[in-house]
């Protein structure tokens, strides 16, 4: 006979965009789990996606919802409200799942990392490794089925930027333009695909439209150890019929690309292509990724799985500054 558990009990810190497409549509409708609070600066917003989603508490106070009939906390307000609310919730002894960046710099991060529950009840919402082929391709990558994995390129270019001046578009509320919205994903998808290697130096360029307070285009390339080499290109201003998002991976055993995901390595008969079967879903890869990701989360809060401090992005926010830095001077900066 099985057990009977309470309820995940949830609160959304956050009632814009990617609340409302992505969390709450999949938090209100998972199995054992309850959405008991929304807060949001704006009154008329968090009550309107409160009554949307049935959700009883709502809140223009974040800290105001951190009581006892709530478990874990999904962070969704903009970046540079991150690293206070997820330090408060901590506090709080919640579970912790926020959006990325964690902080708005290292040092931000860091702060974060010094708070008692940072080890063990803190995720930071990168997506992108949820996806089931990055997932499969990850496993390919660290199981060395590819051989000495030497260069990695990858990508995010969109048509159109944020529109109407939003927090995006600003520098004290994002922390940067393209690359902090885009790049950063990509830049981590490509760090944890490769487990995560020193980085070593970073050089950058980036491109800003007259006017605009960030930058709406991206590239660097970021040497690591081990002579290793990853290339990243990213825009919010992509001429063309549709966006592109790509990652390719060579190996001295083999490459891999996505998307869509194949697989080529080399073998006694020749060059063979192994790529796994990834499982067909009426999703796409994006809801999918958040979906997988918040069922973590979830698995987090019921004690079901393990986390530990995220190490990782306070390497990848001292790797974002450097590159920011080498934009600003035009110079290669060692890390």
């Amino acid at each position: 006979m099985a057990i009977s558990r309470p309820p995940v009990r949830l609160a959304v810190l956050g009632a814009g965009s990617v609340a409302q497409v992505v969390h709450l549509p999949i938090l209100t409708r998972m199995r054992g789990v309850e959405v008991v609070a929304v807060a949001d600066r704006d009154a008329h917003t968090a009550r309107t996606i409160a009554s949307r989603f049935a959700i009883p508490t709502v809140s223009t106070e974040a800290e105001q919802v951190l009581t006892d009939d709530v478990d874990g906390v999904v962070v969704c307000t903009p970046s540079n409200r991150h690293e206070e609310q997820v330090r408060a919730a901590l506090r709080a002894g919640k579970f912790v799942l926020c959006e990325k960046p964690l902080a708005l710099t290292a040092d931000g991060v860091a702060r974060i990392m010094d708070e008692e529950g940072a080890q063990g009840r803190l995720m930071v919402a990168m997506n992108q490794r949820y996806r089931p082929d990055t997932t499969a391709l990850h496993q390919f990558v660290s199981g060395g089925e590819l051989g000495d994995v030497y260069y990695l390129k990858t990508g995010w270019l969109n048509r159109y930027r944020p529109k109407g001046r939003t927090w995006r578009e600003r520098k004290s509320t994002a922390g940067g333009g393209a690359f902090m919205d885009l790049g950063l994903q990509m830049l981590d998808l490509a760090l944890w695909t490769l487990g995560y290697p020193k980085p070593e130096r970073v050089s950058a360029h980036m491109h800003s439209t007259a006017g605009s307070e960030v930058e709406d285009s991206a590239a660097l390339v970021l040497r690591l150890e081990g002579d290793r080499l990853i290339n990243l290109d990213c825009t919010w201003n992509l001429l063309a019929r549709k966006d592109r998002q790509y990652l390719h991976v060579m190996g001295t055993a083999g490459s891999a690309s996505l998307s869509p995901l194949a697989v080529y390595k080399d073998m006694p008969a020749g060059l063979v292509e192994v790529t796994p079967p990834v499982q067909a879903s009426r999703e796409n890869a994006f809801t999918a990724s958040y979906r997988n990701e918040l069922q973590a989360f979830v698995e987090l809060v019921r004690g079901d799985r393990t986390v530990g401090a995220p190490g990782e992005h306070l390497v990848l926010m001292r790797l974002v500054e450097a590159a920011y830095r080498s934009a600003a001077e035009r110079r290669e900066v060692a890390l």
